[in-house]
């Protein structure tokens, strides 16, 4: 039986491991780097917020049982299902990106309505300035931090090294960078049979200037696009 070919998943936990389950069931075999922890940050119970924007899973936890009867406005349909399965009552899913869930807040908010956008730290300014000028209150709270490894994890040089990896999947433009940075000058050949399997233009722009086989860009900012590609 051939061995399976190998995908690099560079996500935190627990996205990493949620994907590793998806790759398995198509029948990749994951290889499983982190290249950043999140911290999540407790906000303060709701108050006069309507809404919830959330544009990424690792806002849920600083969310506590206070907010589960807010509505909640989710940039995909993992991102909802997690909020579902972590006991908020009123979901939806934009299906998309953050243009997607600024267009959903205009189909779903009554104008100017408080909208709490729970981001990573220093994540987020683009979408609170759109979402204001669309004429909503706006309260953009740091809700984690993400924070880059200190060295490539044993995975990912073990597995570019041995030539067992034969994508490597990137979802932020940060995660990109810490590779790109962390990534030492000796394993650069290897990329060399690898594929870049990322999630949209600025993902692969943080990559462009390493020796891949090729860069793939998913036709849309979800995580079952990216998956398609492999």
């Amino acid at each position: 039986m051939p061995d399976l070919r190998g995908v690099l998943i560079t996500r935190p936990e627990p996205d990493a491991s949620e994907t590793a389950d998806l790759l398995r069931d198509r029948g990749w075999r994951p290889v499983v780097a982190p290249l950043l922890t999140v911290r999540p940050v407790a906000l303060r119970p709701a108050r006069s917020c309507a809404t919830v924007l959330i544009t990424s899973g690792n806002a849920l936890p600083a969310l506590g049982h206070e907010w589960h009867g807010v509505p909640v406005l989710a940039v995909g349909d993992r991102t909802a299902a997690r909020a579902r399965a972590a006991g908020f009552l009123d979901v939806c899913s934009a299906d998309g990106d953050a243009t997607a869930l600024l267009a959903l807040a205009r189909a779903r908010c009554a104008p100017g309505a408080a909208l709490l956008l729970p981001v990573g730290a220093g994540q987020g300014v683009q979408l609170a300035s759109e979402l204001r000028t669309a004429g909503f209150r706006v309260f953009r709270r740091t809700a984690y931090h993400a924070g880059a490894v200190r060295r490539l994890p044993d995975a990912a040089r073990q597995g570019l090294g041995s030539g067992t990896v034969d994508a490597a999947m990137f979802l932020s433009t940060l995660t990109a960078q810490v590779f790109a940075r962390l990534l030492p000058r000796e394993l650069h050949v290897a990329l060399a049979s690898v594929d870049a399997v990322v999630i949209g233009s600025q993902v692969a722009t943080a990559l462009a200037h390493l020796p891949w086989r090729r860069v793939r860009v998913s036709a849309k900012p979800t995580l079952e696009r990216v998956l398609a590609l492999l």
